[in-house]
């Protein structure tokens, strides 16, 4: 899930080299953390959340299949 994730937003930003992705696993859990420069937060997260959650809705897509849950959080 990091590698779509940081093909996604290296896509959406001004500055794809400063895009970071980490990912960590709690049990079934896993926590996607997407890190942009600050410009282009509002690039990320779209108006009223749209390009956020359309992310989110993807990776839920491509994770369908492993029965854990991933969760993407996009920080500053």
């Amino acid at each position: 899930m990091k590698e779509l994730v940081e093909v996604i937003a290296r896509a959406l930003v001004d500055h794809p080299d400063e895009v970071s992705v980490t990912e960590t696993s709690k049990g079934s859990t896993t926590i996607v953390e997407l890190r942009v420069a600050p410009s282009d937060m509002g690039k990320v997260i779209g108006k009223q959340g749209r390009i956020a959650k359309a992310i989110r809705s993807v990776v839920k897509a491509a994770s369908s299949k492993d029965d854990g849950k991933v969760i993407v959080e996009i920080v500053q």
